[in-house]
């Protein structure tokens, strides 16, 4: 049985579980969901390192992750989540418009939906900003962790990293759930 070592940080969007891998970061999990997970006694440097970014990030100091991942994808997958890294903060694209970006590195261009597919199977949402896609006419789609928390986390980088951006776009009901 392998052990995962995991932290939870509290953030603005609520308690997000980091689990650690050999490698480095490997899952980021919303509030309630993904396995239940117990912090381990010993946290990788990795966990401390991820805990340290998104705290800056949410604190509006910081628009990219530098973080060691530990992730485990298809080669497809792996090639979507780089795309993903890539795209500006503050900025959006669409799941087409990424399936045309890959068509050079990958001799042809896959369909949206297959991008779409490995957007939503990305491990580390926030670190891997998959929140930066939308649908093709520019609506909010699918989130793992809500559309609220997409809203709020695009709202917040539209805002430069103003952290009153990001508890303002949150209703005080999404709030209370957090």
């Amino acid at each position: 049985m392998r052990t995962m070592n995991s932290t939870v940080y509290e953030s603005p969007l609520g308690a997000l579980t980091l689990v650690g891998g050999a490698q480095g970061l490997r899952r980021l999990h919303f509030p309630g969901q993904g396995p239940r997970l117990h912090e381990s006694g010993e946290q990788l440097e990795a966990l401390a390192t991820a805990t340290e970014q998104l705290e800056a990030y949410f604190a509006g100091e910081r628009r990219r992750f530098e973080l060691p991942l530990d992730l485990d994808g298809t080669p497809f997958q792996r090639r979507v989540w780089a795309a993903l890294e890539r795209i500006p903060y503050g900025t959006t694209t669409t799941y087409g418009t990424l399936a045309r970006e890959l068509g050079p590195e990958l001799g042809h261009s896959p369909e949206p939906r297959g991008v779409a597919a490995a957007v939503a199977r990305t491990p580390v949402p926030i670190v891997i900003p998959c929140h930066r896609v939308l649908s093709a006419d520019g609506s909010l789609t699918g989130y793992l962790g809500g559309l609220h928390r997409k809203r709020a986390l695009l709202d917040f980088e539209a805002a430069g990293g103003r952290p009153s951006a990001l508890r303002s776009s949150l209703t005080q009901r999404q709030l209370a759930l957090l």
